[in-house]
């Protein structure tokens, strides 16, 4: 088992853990934002990189297990991010210095995709803006998402409002997500995500789908 990077925090975001978590694997759907080569070899805080993926693989083996749903999004910002938004703003990200790598857009190999699992590509921040995510899950009887990846005040946290507004039930894996700073996972797990959902450890969400 991963050892936690960060117990103090960890247990500051622990305190929003109120109730127990029920969960039927026949509704319910683990998302995996961005768990990708161009993005998982990249500094993340407060979890590195390589303990959000084996995390996300056990819960991924877990879910597989009792016939529960995967997704496995990934992003393609185009190869020069021709894709990806360019509306003017305050703090623009530093240009590429040239084209994207051959392999960036491709899943870890810890995740798969496995067969049964489902993969959705998509070319900004959140998951449901011109994708096929909605109807996946729908056709499917999906009502829950139990949600991680990185990272998590940017993709996860636009796949999640979408969610929430659109009716879904949210489980925030605290500890298979992490962002570029600390501050700002910390910000968005203990003073934005339990206003729209659940936030929980890997280990609740394995022991909720024994």
């Amino acid at each position: 088992m991963v050892a936690n990077a960060n117990p103090m925090r960890h247990n500051d975001v622990r305190s929003h853990m109120m109730s127990s978590l029920d969960l039927d694997p026949a509704t319910t759907a683990l998302v995996l934002i961005d768990l990708q080569r161009g993005i998982t070899s990249t500094s993340t805080a407060p979890h590195p990189a390589s303990e959000v993926i084996e995390r996300a693989r056990a819960l991924a083996a877990r879910f597989r297990a009792r016939r529960a749903l995967v997704v496995l999004v990934r992003v393609d910002p185009g190869p020069n991010g021709e894709l990806f938004p360019n509306a003017p703003v305050d703090a623009p990200r530093p240009p590429r210095s040239g084209p994207m790598p051959a392999d960036w857009t491709e899943i870890v190999p810890a995740l798969g995709p496995e067969p049964g699992d489902i993969v959705v590509t998509k070319h900004q921040p959140g998951a449901f803006f011109g994708t096929d995510l909605d109807v996946q899950l729908r056709r499917r009887g999906v009502r829950t998402i139990v949600i991680g990846g990185i990272s998590t005040n940017v993709g996860v946290e636009a796949t999640a409002r979408v969610a929430y507004e659109s009716g879904y039930a949210l489980v925030f894996v605290e500890d298979a997500m992490a962002a570029r700073e600390a501050d700002l996972h910390t910000h968005a797990v203990t003073r934005f995500f339990p206003t729209i959902g659940r936030v929980r450890s890997t280990a609740d969400v394995l022991a909720a789908l024994e």
